[in-house]
């Protein structure tokens, strides 16, 4: 197992798409829910133990073999927001084409075929952390950062927060996305019996109501 592949797949450079997205955070900066490194915290914490815990119990779960139908449909039925689905299948897409280019895998290309449009994005994230030769530990660990780091660093363009102190916050949060972490893959090894009614369905109205009303803006900074 290369840990190296692990820095890769989860650098904000990787051209995964991921960059023109805030997470929800411009919809929460708009409405006055982030205004500060404190808010910002309080943001992050709310979005890591929901959509990033289930996030993080997709992906391991595609790591461990689950069907990469049946979980897209889970991940479907845990997403109400329109916006946020078509999100998720733009970031799947965008994702798809990286990993094929970095871990050529006949799964990806298979994967590719079956959801031309798109599949979700921690069902991608998934199955390209298994053709790198990660773990579900690996897979969920990368969904729960991204679920925060990306919110963090839409912030500093949104507030012109300082970098130091969002920097600061997810440092604040690591010990915390552990345990989700941990969570997210003992409910993703359930699958395998219990099927895909054993992962987390945390909900996060605000994110989900956030996107829908975000989509109604005529000028924005990130496209979701």
């Amino acid at each position: 197992m290369s840990r190296a592949a692990l820095l890769v797949l989860a650098d904000g450079r990787f051209p995964a798409g991921g960059h023109a997205h805030s997470g929800g955070a411009e919809a929460a900066v708009k409405a006055g829910r982030i205004t500060s490194a404190a808010s910002l915290e309080a943001f992050c914490r709310g979005r890591a133990h929901t959509a990033g815990l289930v996030a993080g119990a997709l992906a391991a779960a595609a790591v461990l073999g689950a069907d990469a139908g049946e979980l897209d449909a889970a991940a479907d039925a845990r997403t109400p927001s329109p916006a946020l689905r078509a999100a998720a299948r733009r970031l799947g897409r965008q994702l798809l084409r990286a990993a094929r280019a970095s871990w050529p895998s006949g799964e990806l290309d298979a994967l590719a075929g079956r959801f031309p449009k798109g599949a979700h994005q921690p069902v991608v994230l998934g199955l390209a952390a298994r053709a790198a030769g990660l773990g579900p530990e690996d897979a969920a660990y990368c969904a729960l950062y991204e679920s925060v780091s990306g919110p963090a660093t839409a912030t500093v363009r949104l507030l012109s927060l300082d970098p130091f102190d969002a920097t600061g916050v997810l440092a604040r949060l690591a010990p915390e996305l552990d345990r989700i972490a941990d969570t997210a893959v003992e409910a993703a090894r359930r699958v395998a019996d219990e099927g895909v009614d054993a992962l987390p369905s945390a909900s996060a109205p605000l994110l989900e109501i956030g996107a829908e009303w975000h989509t109604t803006w005529p000028l924005r900074l990130f496209a979701s």
